[in-house]
């Protein structure tokens, strides 16, 4: 037979893999280059095919039968649907598309032109997957629950530079999705979605990122399907150097793995080497190495005598659900400094990053079918330091019912001598969640939680509950954070964009002040400043139970809820009614721990709002934006509190002292 014409769409990169590729092939009479799709000139040392950006133009001149297309993955569909419509069949490189959408739009095509489109995944060639697959059908392993994969690579910082769209979530407004996840570890996931049949019920993803990239270099998702049967894939890019020593670039192709657990055995395929190791409990391990069919020569049989693709664009649609998951998922988290190790060049710029014990996390991510947070793993939790004490965690994702108007919030708040300021829905009210931001009725929205107060009936449950939905960090260091949030309305609708900062800093009166003869101690402050973006296209109002007939519950805006079991409770300057809707620069309240510990909280503001204040029946403090009279706003709305945590309980010439040396 004659030579398959093919075309070559992103020779550079990893393209210049297929370029080797086809060299191989074309040496041996299989195939023959017939042109370059690329936006610069590429040197070819073994032909000189014609080349073109204009990849259609290039089909259709060269009579190309297959292009394969090797290019940024957000160009994927149109260069793809270019090819298939200028007469070509079509090798995509893995991932196919950056989204569900734009996958359709390539499988309509394949449609409307009879022509096939095979995607990269070239570990689904192995012959390893349908032997893992008979193990698992004969019940050679017992009983499976499920499937976990594991990668630790090292890349170094250079790798997420070397092309615009790496380590990019986004490019110029539109999907890359160039992550741990969906690029070098994309065949950990295709490969063990085909290994277990059926649909998709729940995606949980959780995405991290130590480089100071867009992108997650370290994550974890798990796949439920309809069935149970449960797949996770646990994979990091800052792993140590194996080998040790550094290799020129930096970069070391690792091995991937999965790990299938039953309950008579277990089976470990390491998809980048076709290798199948079993273990039985008789103490028998069997390892067999698999071949590979090379999927463009699959496609040149395809088009030659019609034998079955063995990854058609249909089979990898599953893939991109959970591509598309994460595509929708909060942007990864940044790991703080603390937890990395850094290495240097000369210059002191940072060449490398590694997360110490990371190899050892992902692998028993996959033995327990586990996600990072379920591990206890340090760097999966946002916490505030002062110096090196902890003194605060902050929740981005809880996992509470629609009635409590979820919302990321702090807890485990705690003095500098340890004792815990916080409380998370406690029994006499279950949404109220630590400190944060809730409001009751932001555009006729309860983000508040709990019932909603309508006039003359009284506190009655709606179906009007909201979200506050995380979608970023900007920054986040031990000091604090700076948080991106949507407020979404129970439709789904956006209501607010949310741009939340906080910090935590010391605050310490000089050694030689004394108030009465006693001196002040030290202190900490939690500084929480919000702005809210009215989304909505038209005043966005702002009411409250007290605004509604209920007087006296104007609460809405920054609340900090304190621990119910403290008793003596008291505020300053003066009692609960006194400060219940005063307006004085600051409030404080105190209370003592069922051990006996006194704890002290100022806090303090300039916005002129009036307090809302409870001691008696509950113990909360917050603003009440809305006091007697609804607050409009047309396009943003901004409040700052500031908090101060003290041991101890404090006088009002003690309070004044902290205030003062707080610089508020």
């Amino acid at each position: 037979m004659a030579p398959v014409k093919v075309v070559l769409a992103g020779a550079t990169g990893h393209g210049r893999h297929h370029l080797e590729h086809l060299r191989d092939l074309a040496g041996r009479g299989v195939v023959e280059l017939a042109g370059i799709c690329d936006l610069r000139p590429v040197e070819v040392d073994f032909c000189a095919p014609p080349q073109s950006p204009d990849l259609g133009e290039l089909v259709a001149k060269t009579g190309a039968e297959i292009t394969i297309v090797c290019t940024p993955i957000n160009t994927h569909a149109d260069l793809a649907i270019a090819a298939l419509r200028a007469g070509s069949h079509v090798l995509l490189e893995k991932p196919p598309a950056p989204s569900p959408d734009e996958q359709r739009r390539i499988a309509a095509a394949v449609a409307e032109t009879g022509l096939a489109c095979q995607v990269g995944f070239q570990s689904l060639g192995s012959a390893a997957i349908p032997a893992l697959r008979d193990l698992i059908a004969r019940g050679r392993l017992g009983r499976v629950r499920g499937i976990g994969g594991w990668g630790a690579w090292h890349r170094p910082s250079a790798y997420f530079t070397r092309a615009r769209w790496a380590g990019r979530r986004r490019l110029d407004g539109v999907d890359v999705m160039d992550g741990a996840l969906t690029n070098p570890f994309a065949h950990a996931i295709a490969t063990a979605l085909a290994l277990a049949d059926g649909p998709i019920e729940e995606i949980e993803t959780e995405l991290f990122h130590a480089h100071p990239i867009e992108s997650d270099d370290t994550s974890c998702v798990r796949v439920r399907l309809a069935d149970g049967f449960t797949i996770t894939m646990a994979a990091t890019l800052c792993a140590p150097y194996d080998p040790p020593r550094p290799v020129p670039g930096g970069v070391v192709r690792g091995e991937g793995h999965l790990v299938v657990e039953g309950d008579a055995g277990r089976a470990t395929l390491t998809y980048t080497h076709d290798r199948l190791k079993v273990e039985l409990p008789d103490g028998s391990v069997t390892t067999t190495v698999h071949d590979r069919v090379d999927l463009l020569e699959n496609l040149i049989d395809h088009v030659r005598t019609g034998a079955d693709l063995l990854v058609p664009l249909s089979a990898t649609d599953r893939f991109t659900q959970v591509l598309d998951a994460i595509r929708l998922a909060p942007d990864p988290t940044p790991i703080p400094a603390r937890h990395q190790s850094v290495e240097r060049n000369a210059a002191g710029e940072v060449v490398a990053r590694v997360l110490p014990g990371v190899a050892d996390l992902v692998r028993r991510s996959a033995r327990e079918l586990a996600l990072f947070s379920e591990l206890d793993v340090p760097w999966t939790r946002v916490e505030l330091l002062v110096g090196e004490r902890p003194v605060a965690s902050y929740e981005t994702r809880p996992d509470l019912p629609a009635t409590d108007s979820p919302r990321p919030y702090l807890y485990g708040v705690r003095t500098l001598g340890g004792v815990e300021v916080t409380e998370v829905r406690p029994e006499d009210h279950v949404h109220h969640l630590g400190a944060g931001v809730a409001i009751s009725d932001l555009g006729g929205v309860n983000f508040w939680g709990g019932r909603t107060y309508v006039k003359d009936r009284g506190p009655t449950w709606l179906d009007d509950h909201g979200t506050q939905r995380h979608v970023a960090f900007s920054r986040l260091d031990d000091g604090g954070f700076t948080e991106h949030l949507e407020w979404l309305g129970p439709d789904g609708r956006p209501v607010v964009r949310e741009e939340r900062t906080v910090a935590a800093r010391p605050v310490v009166v000089r050694e030689e002040r004394t108030v009465a003869a006693r001196p002040v101690g030290a202190a900490w402050a939690l500084d929480f400043a919000f702005t809210l973006t009215n989304l909505t296209g038209a005043p966005l109002e702002i009411n409250s139970s007290a605004t509604k007939g209920r007087a006296g519950a104007g609460y809405g805006g920054f609340f900090w809820r304190a621990p119910g079991t403290s008793t003596a409770r008291e505020t300053l300057p003066g009692d609960e009614a006194s400060v219940h809707g005063g307006t004085d620069p600051w409030v404080a309240m105190s209370g003592t721990t069922p051990e006996g510990r006194d704890w002290t909280l100022v806090f303090v503001q300039a916005d002129g709002d009036p307090w809302f204040v409870r001691v008696a029946e509950y113990p909360g403090v917050g603003q009440a934006l809305a006091w007697d009279r609804p607050l409009t706003f047309e396009t943003t709305l901004t409040r700052r509190v500031v908090t101060i945590v003290a041991d101890g309980r404090l006088t009002e010439p003690e309070i004044a002292a902290l205030v003062s040396a707080a610089g508020l």
